[in-house]
């Protein structure tokens, strides 16, 4: 027998094992046999950690064991995602993740203490949510188009606010500019509370806002919503046109969107198990009720869908980032 015959012949037999063993893994996980920890960079009580401990609670429930959230806010997300490398490799500790983690901060950050693609496995979507254009009740502005003719007129003088440097409401502004061929000023907020009163009190001319930050101000009647950056218009605001029926640019879309992720390497049995039933607790009717209180919308993909949207974001923020120089280090 020559050596190719016996290295076909070897592939062939750890082909042949690996099959047989497939369907005995998937009909036999034993997962978890433990506590499971959901480790989230988001304080309590805001959307994505009220998300988190509602799958948390049903996780409970179906696995029998534990299923904590642990709150690490701070640092950019950096002390969450360290709490998550130190963690359990096998499975049994999962972390809460954001566009920004996932899309942006590659390219804002120089040296990253993270890998986003070999320290995660992001095995799902938990939601998404696309952002208002907002303006003061008693803003000029009746449409996105008169916004960018104001814009266009005056170059560096019109205003817009985020709380930080690199967030999605930061770089979705600076997308809009890039795609209206504009100039406007960036004002950075401590947080959004501060940031949707600066909107309100007219010291900003307008600013990017999801329903769960900018809606209080909203309901109360100090915010107006001009358009909503998404492909179509939203449940719930269905009188709030898309950016591209308000005269803005087409195409332009901002929204925020949180994944749950697991160490790379895992069992694929394990994996999908996991998949599976966050997928079943999503779809919950309790937790689908929460979403429209959140201003969330399911964001039901598979994982290789996922996967190609994670790279398409990327590439997008990149580019953004990249046009505007924007670094964080």
């Amino acid at each position: 027998m020559t050596m190719i015959q016996r290295r076909t012949l070897g592939v062939l037999a750890m082909a042949a094992a690996a099959a047989a063993a497939g369907p005995a893994l998937a009909q036999d996980v034993s997962f978890p046999t433990k506590p499971v920890r959901i480790i989230t960079p988001f304080p309590v009580g805001g959307g994505p950690d009220g998300l988190a401990r509602l799958v948390a609670d049903k996780l409970s429930k179906k696995w029998g064991q534990p299923v904590l959230v642990e709150n690490r806010p701070g640092g950019n997300g950096f002390i969450a995602i360290d709490a998550f490398k130190r963690g359990a490799k096998d499975g049994h500790d999962l972390i809460q993740l954001d566009n920004v983690h996932l899309a942006a901060y590659p390219a804002l950050f120089k040296k990253l203490p993270y890998d986003p693609v070999a320290d995660f496995d992001a095995i799902l979507p938990m939601f998404r949510t696309y952002f208002f254009v907002t303006v003061p009740t008693n803003s000029p502005y009746r449409n996105v188009g008169e916004l960018i003719a104001d814009a266009k007129k005056s170059p560096g003088k019109l205003n817009y606010g985020s709380w930080s440097i690199g967030n999605p409401v930061h770089l979705g502004s600076e997308l809009l500019e890039a795609m209206t061929q504009t100039q406007m000023e960036h004002v950075v907020y401590k947080e959004t509370t501060q940031l949707y009163t600066g909107v309100a009190n007219g010291d900003l001319a307008f600013a990017l806002g999801s329903s769960a930050t900018a809606g209080p101000l909203y309901r109360a009647g100090k915010l107006k919503l001009l358009a909503v950056a998404g492909p179509k218009r939203t449940a719930g605001f269905e009188a709030v046109p898309t950016v591209a029926e308000s005269g803005g640019p087409a195409g332009f879309e901002v929204s925020g969107w949180n994944a749950l992720a697991t160490v790379r390497g895992l069992p694929s049995a394990v994996t999908e198990k996991i998949k599976r039933d966050v997928e079943e607790a999503l779809a919950a009717p309790d937790v689908r009720e929460k979403f429209t209180s959140f201003g969330y919308e399911p964001f039901l993909q598979t994982r290789e869908q996922f996967a190609r949207f994670v790279q398409s974001e990327s590439q997008r923020f990149g580019d953004v980032i990249r046009k505007a120089n924007i670094s964080l280090d």
